[in-house]
């Protein structure tokens, strides 16, 4: 089953380098939008693709720059033995070496035997297709592939309409699947010429009044076409090319079927058809399908498999398809100023577990790594109030956020480490009521992470009760109460302060409006975060973001508003 070793695209529309080695199963191209991810995929239809012709306009060149030719080198393995042979192809054969993932002009034993299938287009806009290798082209050596060779490497691509895949259409996977082809050329022929003569009666009929108008108008002009018939015009029902198409039982076509049910049965088509066809080209995977069903599709593509059926190169913005898929079949598109690069996130814990609790992370540009899902909540309780204020959306800029989970210490920040090395804006979001490592810490501000954290030894519930105004503390401790019930909140408070304090004195107290002292300040941070602590959630944290401490912050400590003014430019800066 033919597989593509390496790809090369040189000045083609926004890439104008890229050099990238896929991997042998699937294949899931993720990046920001204009990334580059359809014209990948669109490079190696182009260049593999059984066509004869392609059309291409300036719009197709990098920059529009014609004088820079398009050149696109696909190298197939895996090769069939009708393509590994020397008298027809011995000259543009060359080596592949899985360990090093290079290509070598000269194949040996102890690499895999390959071909560099090549297309350049110049300034005249005319697509040359040929085979590539260094010591052919030194000798001035020219050939391309024969025509059923090229079928075999062709890649089925699909697109939003799958059911052209369901048809007998030259590209269609239904002639990959046997051998069988439909031979009934004089009976279509005949179909059409009684369709064109069945339909001349009743028209002539319905259409009665026009045609004399016609036939009248002719022979005030001298034109002699004597009575005008209403006939189907040859052209309009000539039956040639995909004429013979696939119908349910009841004999409706299927090409009436859904977007995702077209999508499905030719997924498990092409499956079918590996033999013959074993590359797939799908943009947008989630393209018309409910969740559920893009899981299928996924798993009919070889996404599950041990053992790979097909080489599939697909683009995603949905989540849902990247919790489904392992980390190893994702490949993140960045680009360069002069190139474009392919990133492989690799198999640690890491990647891993933010792809399974956070997959949009992926997706998105910038992203705010959080120690836990308290940070997140009140980063996004945040964010929303800055967005009420008319601030633009974190979400809005391409921004998302992770939960690192709060296990340990260093987590977050070696989390942080790992998705800033894959190209994303990375800002981390720590407590600091317990030591990190040094090491790590350093090596996060040298990669260029910004890191957000409370003064030193204060946990997120201590920085807001300890820094809010007395209003905004009468709200936390009423939110609490809600969230909680008054009893839990109660002994929290009489646990921590080890009897001294009592969530009745607090009342009485704040009634005469006395102020929340520092000590009591410090007593509720602490109760907040107990193992049970009011507020550990996503929700709840979103919540007293968004409604106690955006509002209240600029009457609160400076400090403390500085911390957040951080966090607000870092987020706004996201769009840049």
């Amino acid at each position: 089953m033919v597989r593509v070793r390496h790809l090369d695209i040189q000045n083609f529309r926004a890439i104008k380098m890229l050099d990238w080695a896929p991997s042998a199963g699937v294949n899931c191209l993720i990046g920001p939008g204009d990334s580059g991810k359809s014209s990948i995929l669109e490079a190696i239809d182009l260049c593999l693709g059984a066509r004869r012709s392609a059309r291409f306009t300036d719009t197709d060149f990098h920059l529009m720059d014609v004088a820079n030719p398009i050149v696109i080198t696909v190298t197939v393995g895996a090769l069939p033995d009708d393509l590994l042979n020397l008298d027809t192809y011995g000259d543009f054969l060359r080596g592949f070496d899985a360990n090093t993932r290079l290509i070598e002009d000269e194949p040996r034993v102890d690499v895999e035997t390959v071909l560099s299938v090549r297309l350049q287009v110049g300034a005249d806009l005319e697509p040359i297709w040929s085979l590539f290798s260094d010591r052919a082209a030194a000798q001035g050596l020219e050939r391309g592939l024969a025509w059923k060779h090229r079928a075999l490497l062709a890649p089925a691509r699909f697109g939003h309409y799958a059911t052209t895949h369901l048809s007998w259409n030259r590209s269609s996977v239904l002639n990959r699947l046997t051998e069988e082809r439909p031979d009934l050329g004089a009976e279509l022929a005949r179909a059409a010429r009684d369709a064109r003569n069945g339909f001349g009666g009743a028209a002539n009929i319905q259409l009665a009044q026009t045609l004399q108008t016609v036939a009248l108008t002719a022979a005030t002009l001298g034109v002699n076409i004597g009575q005008p018939q209403a006939l189907l015009d040859a052209h309009a029902v000539s039956i040639g090319d995909g004429a013979i198409a696939l119908h349910d039982q009841t004999g409706v076509p299927l090409h009436a079927l859904g977007t995702g049910s077209a999508r499905l049965l030719t997924a498990g088509l092409q499956r079918a058809a590996a033999q013959e066809s074993s590359i797939a080209l799908v943009d947008e995977v989630e393209y018309g399908l409910e969740p559920h069903r893009l899981k299928h599709l996924l798993d009919s593509l070889g996404a599950k498999d041990t053992e790979m059926p097909l080489q599939v190169f697909l683009t995603t913005h949905s989540p849902v398809a990247l919790r489904e898929l392992s980390s190893s079949q994702l490949f993140i598109v960045r680009k360069q100023p002069n190139l474009h690069d392919v990133r492989a996130p690799g198999q640690s814990d890491h990647v891993q577990s933010t792809l399974r609790a956070d997959p949009e992370a992926f997706l998105a540009k910038s992203l705010l790594v959080c120690e836990g899902p308290s940070e997140v909540g009140l980063a996004r309780g945040l964010d929303q109030h800055w967005a009420d204020l008319s601030y633009p959306s974190f979400f809005a800029l391409g921004g998302s956020y992770v939960n690192a989970g709060g296990s340990t210490p260093d987590l977050c920040l070696q989390r942080g480490l790992i998705l800033r090395r894959l190209g994303y804006r990375v800002m981390v979001f720590i407590d600091a009521d317990k030591p990190h490592t040094q090491a790590v810490l350093d090596e996060v501000v040298r990669e260029g992470i910004n890191v957000l954290t409370w003064r030193q030894g204060r946990a997120l519930e201590d920085e807001i009760f300890l820094s809010l105004p007395n209003e905004a503390i009468d709200a936390l401790l009423a939110f609490a109460e809600e969230e909680k019930g008054v009893e839990i909140v109660a002994e929290h408070v009489r646990s921590k302060s080890n009897g001294t304090l009592t969530l009745e004195a607090i009342r009485a107290f704040r009634a005469e409006g006395t102020p929340y002292t520092p000590l009591t300040r410090q007593i509720l941070g602490q109760a907040a975060r107990s193992k049970k602590g009011w507020f550990k959630s996503v929700t709840a944290f979103q919540h007293v973001g968004r409604r106690i401490v955006g509002p209240s912050a600029g009457q609160g400590d400076a400090v403390f508003f500085n911390i957040l003014n951080q966090l607000l430019e870092w987020t706004n800066a996201a769009g840049d």
